[in-house]
């Protein structure tokens, strides 16, 4: 049988996750040789900037887009947050795994929930939608720019500094075997992880689910990668980035969208898409959501809904 070469970005996280993609190949097809590739993003090698402002969405998988397409690697792993809503040219999302936890956790040595969270306190995030949903709850709050890799941005508020808290997503947290929902606590670290409610912070667009993309064209490779593909989570998926496609967003904007499946007749998905489009400082958020079947119509139209609810203005505001 062939060896598959993975691509993957050099992050611990993004080994991690690749490790897991890796590990349920073999499992599937104990005699498929399974080989791993290493490759420096840019948004890896700019770590002081904002990714609003070096970019956005494709940052961390452009590179990695090349050599899969140059025939260096035969699949890659993503986070999905950080796959654009279009995919280069040649390529396909080959399978998408089951979600992980897509919640945002707000992280502080003390234990802050957002309502305890003293007046005026400093929270360390470079998100754009994060910042626009945590100043509209509580305008008092400084929101200050953080990058890095998970484990630096645990560093950085562990260490002296301004940061009352910071926020990260749950999902590369759980995937670390860092953070437990239950208690709170942070392996590691002196820290503890308070998950934000959807109705505090909606999570971006594919947090938590990862995206597995391979050649078109590589038909063998497809069928490999099916056993480890969750149909709920990849619609739910589809009708995110419909909805991303359909405002344009990007990093560089702050929108979010959560779709989570409700109900079901046989193999028909009933899913409720929630999403918003907010300014940076929280001054005009415009949230809107739908149910649905078709993943793809949820997402648009869910998509036009809120452009015309006001998210057209705030995006025309932002460009």
């Amino acid at each position: 049988m062939r060896n598959v070469v993975v691509g993957t970005r050099r992050s611990a996280l993004a080994t991690t996750q690749t490790g897991h993609i890796v590990e349920a190949l073999r499992r599937a097809h104990p005699d498929l040789s399974v080989s791993t590739c290493e490759i420096l993003t840019k948004g890896d090698r700019i770590q002081d900037v904002a990714l609003s402002k070096v970019g956005g969405k494709g940052l961390f998988i452009t590179e990695i887009e090349d050599a899969l397409r140059g025939a260096k690697v035969d699949l890659a792993v993503h986070s999905m947050k950080d796959v654009p809503a279009v995919l280069a040219h040649g390529l396909v999302i080959g399978a998408v795994p089951k979600r992980e936890d897509p919640r945002d956790v707000l992280l502080s040595s003390a234990g802050y929930t957002l309502a305890t969270l003293p007046e005026g306190a400093v929270v360390g995030t470079s998100s754009l939608r994060r910042s626009a949903q945590l100043q509209k709850l509580r305008p008092d709050l400084r929101i200050e720019p953080l990058r890095g890799n998970i484990d630096t941005r645990l560093r950085k508020l562990q260490a002296p500094s301004a940061f009352s808290a910071i926020v990260l997503a749950a999902a590369g947290l759980v995937r670390m075997g860092w953070w437990d929902a239950q208690t709170g606590q942070v392996a590691h670290h002196e820290l503890i992880g308070r998950a934000l409610s959807f109705d505090e912070v909606l999570p971006a667009v594919g947090q938590g689910a990862l995206c597995v993309e391979c050649r078109a064209d590589d038909e063998t490779l497809l069928q490999l990668l099916s056993p480890l593909h969750d149909p709920d989570t990849a619609d739910c998926a589809r009708a995110e980035r419909a909805f991303l496609a359909a405002v344009g967003g990007s990093c560089q904007v702050p929108v979010a969208g959560l779709a989570e499946v409700v109900g079901r007749d046989g193999a028909v998905r009933q899913m409720r898409l929630r999403a918003l489009i907010g300014a940076p400082d929280g001054s005009q958020v415009t949230a809107f959501s739908a149910t649905g079947t078709d993943p793809q119509a949820l997402g648009v139209s869910v998509g036009e809904q809120l452009l015309k609810a006001g998210g057209r203005e705030i995006l025309a505001a932002l460009s």
